[in-house]
């Protein structure tokens, strides 16, 4: 049993109009679907925006990438012509080229699978040391190989990287104390317009050149070799930044052209459905207003109310 202060409002509820409720329902509905189509299209406004940055940028990067590619090749030919090698069984330090912005696809997450994929090769690779250049890659790889990490470098791809980024990048590798044979550096390396796959660029430390059958040809100074090791190093770093910048260029502007196409389907179907809901609820009024008008109709046109206003109208004579 229900109490006395609560029947009064059960029974306004009851008597209300099922048509009043379903018309309030969609409203609500309605409410929603707008307010969904209007955050989805400035989702669109700020995906097209970033697409046309990124856009700019990788004219920009591609330029770079064309004339970094110098200083690699510059890097090839000292080790192919001084049949460079690295000992058997020698350290190796794993450098992953990332940054610290993310929405750009899949470019941090795939350096950060061949990095890992390149420490399971052998029992001597799991001690290898890992360093990590930029925030993303750190994040996933401190959760995956967390003992492997000897240090990690940000604020570097924020514009087109520049050979002074590089020669700190070599410094800092220098002076951090990590012993190698070889450093092995990870990075994305764009192959067409919609897609970049991760390498795998070697450089030789003072170490295999000294060891080298052409070098040993000459002779040189032990500081002459271990600055055109350091120079060998900052000469990679700086091609695979710049080939690295360009690839989540290019990544990022094909995830925003792929999210703004998405929200434009997003927006045809919310509006859709909004145009359906809204029509709807103008039908269901125009059948309340002419079921109105035809009851009103047929109650004037009834017997009972025709010998009513027959009386009434009697009545007045008489009087």
């Amino acid at each position: 049993m229900l109490s006395r202060s609560l029947r009064p409002a059960v029974q306004k509820a009851v008597a209300q109009p099922i048509s009043q409720v379903n018309a309030q329902r969609n409203m609500a509905t309605l409410r929603e679907i707008e307010l969904r189509l209007k955050s989805v299209r400035n989702i669109e406004k700020i995906t097209k925006s970033m697409k046309m940055i990124a856009a700019t940028k990788l004219t920009k990067a591609q330029k770079a990438a064309s004339n970094a590619k110098t200083y690699g090749q510059a890097n090839s030919e000292v080790f192919t012509n001084s049949e460079a090698a690295a000992p058997e069984g020698g350290k190796k330090l794993f450098v992953v080229i990332s940054s610290d912005k993310g929405l750009c696809g899949g470019v941090h997450s795939a350096v950060s699978k061949t990095t890992r994929a390149a420490l399971k090769e052998s029992p001597e690779d799991t001690q290898s040391k890992v360093i990590v250049i930029g925030d993303k890659s750190k994040s996933q790889l401190s959760r995956a190989v967390p003992d492997n990490l000897a240090l990690t470098v940000n604020g570097i791809g924020k514009d087109v990287p520049t050979f002074a980024d590089a020669c700190s990048v070599a410094d800092l590798i220098v002076q951090s104390g990590v012993e190698y044979d070889s450093v092995h550096l990870v990075y994305n390396k764009v192959v067409s317009a919609i897609a970049s796959e991760p390498r795998i660029q070697q450089v030789y430390g003072e170490a295999a050149l000294k060891a080298s059958p052409n070098f040993r040809a000459y002779e040189m100074e032990d500081d002459v070799t271990k600055d055109l090791a350091e120079f060998a190093l900052a000469n990679a770093i700086y091609a695979v930044l710049v080939e690295g910048h360009a690839a989540e260029m290019n990544s990022r502007r094909n995830a925003m052209d792929n999210a703004s196409k998405n929200a434009g389907d997003m927006i045809v179907s919310l509006q859709m459905k909004y145009n359906r809901g809204r029509q709807a609820a103008i039908t269901n009024e125009l059948v309340d207003i002419i079921t109105g008008a035809s009851g009103a109709s047929l109650f004037q046109h009834s017997p009972r109310h025709s010998r009513d206003s027959h009386s009434k109208s009697h009545s007045s004579i008489a009087l």
